[in-house]
């Protein structure tokens, strides 16, 4: 594969990877991310974690082991409290991120700012309310509310979008647009083909897609989950094995204006071995 062009003094590469499924997504990002990092001439990386303790929310080394390899930021979502131990986490490691429209007072912080090589740069988060438990206060108010407080500091801001439906991720980028940089949803693990720039220069893709086995049905092995389509029986849904799929967003972001330049998906496949060939 040819190297990618660089980007320009004046913009910041923002990498972002959606849902990390269980060990073979974080053997496969942790693994890579650096080489990632120097193939696409990267300067910031954002990771969404919440699937990747065994397929249900995330711990504290798994965080740790994420921010170690590269990731400026970690996010999660609906699965954020799945791993108990992650509840007294929270207050110790501000670069890891839960839905900033929980109610005041829940563990954590659903923004953060940054300083990097090209400057401040913002990172939140917000969960969906449309067929997404638990019912958290309205996405766009909260968002909005948060953006108009970060926007102080600095103008580079990008927004996971953790939510299950299309509608309701597309209304908050066009909410948004010209006020942050970038908004790409999670949550479904599967990448959509949306990828593009709204007129007030925000970046918008609807879902990342998932870092998890590529042959199975959302990370989850087949059989298992056809077994519970088929049957209607109660099922567990293992980890599958196999490739990984690495999918997310890469964005060019005018540092000087916030606004996006370009957006691309990204999606890489691994070996067996969790190498991506480059």
């Amino acid at each position: 594969m040819p190297k990618p062009d660089a980007p320009s003094d004046q913009c910041l590469r923002l990498l972002f990877l959606g849902d990390v499924v269980g060990e073979p997504g974080r053997k496969a990002v942790i693994q890579n991310l650096s080489k990632i990092r120097e193939h696409w001439s990267v300067d910031f990386i954002v990771i969404n974690g919440e699937n990747s303790a065994g397929g249900r929310g995330i711990t504290p080394k798994i965080s740790i082991d994420l921010l170690r390899a590269g990731a400026a930021v970690v996010t999660t979502g609906d699965h954020v409290w799945d791993q108990k131990e992650i509840i007294e986490y929270f207050p110790t490691e501000p670069r890891l991120l839960r839905p900033l429209n929980y109610p005041d007072g829940t563990p954590g912080h659903g923004s953060i700012v940054l300083e990097t090589k090209k400057g401040k740069v913002g990172v939140l988060q917000v969960q969906g309310r449309t067929f997404t438990q638990p019912n958290l206060e309205n996405p766009f108010l909260a968002l909005e509310a948060e953006v108009a407080k970060l926007r102080e500091e600095t103008k580079v801001l990008f927004v996971d979008a953790h939510g299950e439906t299309t509608s309701e991720k597309i209304a908050l980028g066009r909410w948004m647009d010209g006020k942050i940089s970038a908004l790409v949803g999670t949550h479904t693990h599967v990448q959509t083909a949306d990828e593009q720039i709204f007129p007030g220069g925000t970046a918008f893709l609807c879902d990342a897609g998932m870092c998890g086995p590529a042959e199975s049905i959302l990370g989850r092995q087949i059989e298992a989950v056809l077994y519970r389509f088929r049957t209607s029986m109660p099922a567990r849904f293992p980890i599958a094995k196999g490739e990984v799929l690495l999918c997310g967003a890469l964005i060019d972001i005018n540092i000087d204006t916030g606004k996006a330049e370009k957006i691309e998906r990204f999606s890489q496949r691994c070996d067996l071995e969790g190498v991506l060939a480059l």
